[in-house]
């Protein structure tokens, strides 16, 4: 079994400020690397072996934390951001709470509220991670389904009846029949109901009727 490892990023101009975040983290016994700035951070390998999160100045030189929280969004990452910053203001820290940051704690800052923040993000993180895993499984059932039994499964997954879907596929129902079920034997589904959750989770939509 393959086992996954939590680490926190940690992305501050400030050394001092650094060394004391991978102190604490590190006695909460996380994996830590750190960067001087958001260029930095980027040009490290997306991290895969494991929930992760980043706890990010708000204001560097350069990119700012909230410019690589952006950046981070467009790149579709799993990694969670806890923002830290001694010059934040409300607009900010609503914008960066928008876009789906964890926490945003102002210098200086509570140690424990910390902690308890970079476990939230991680747990995020890690949630994050499964559901980006089950999409690609549910995925490459779809990709082995043909033409037809991908229109098939759209059909049924609106509610329509194998005679009404024969009706609007121009099919008869025995067909319809064929397809449904090796639309169910391909998604490995036992029922409709579930059909519906595994197109959900993948983005498929019924047709419009």
């Amino acid at each position: 079994m393959k086992i996954s490892i939590p680490i926190v990023f940690i992305a501050d101009d400030d050394s001092s400020v650094r060394k004391g975040l991978e102190r604490l983290i590190k006695s909460a016994e996380f994996k830590v690397e750190t960067f001087a700035s958001a260029e930095e951070f980027l040009q490290r390998k997306p991290y895969r072996s494991g929930p992760s999160c980043l706890v990010l100045d708000v204001r560097m030189p350069g990119l700012s934390g909230i410019d690589l929280q952006k950046e981070l969004i467009q790149k579709d990452t799993s990694t969670s951001i806890i923002f830290i910053t001694g010059h934040g203001n409300i607009p900010m820290s609503v914008e960066a709470m928008k876009n789906g940051a964890v926490d945003f704690l102002p210098k200086p800052f509570d140690e424990k509220e910390l902690l308890s923040a970079i476990i939230r993000a991680i747990e995020k993180s890690d949630h994050i991670r499964k559901n980006d895993d089950e999409r690609a499984k549910i995925n490459c059932r779809v990709n082995t389904l043909t033409p037809r039994e991908y229109e098939c499964l759209r059909w049924v997954i609106s509610g329509m009846l194998n005679k009404q879907i024969a009706s609007k596929l121009g099919v008869t129902e025995k067909t319809v029949k064929v397809h449904r079920g090796r639309v169910m034997h391909k998604m490995q589904t036992a029922s409709v109901a579930e059909l519906v959750r595994l197109a959900q989770k993948c983005g498929i939509t019924p047709p419009k009727k």
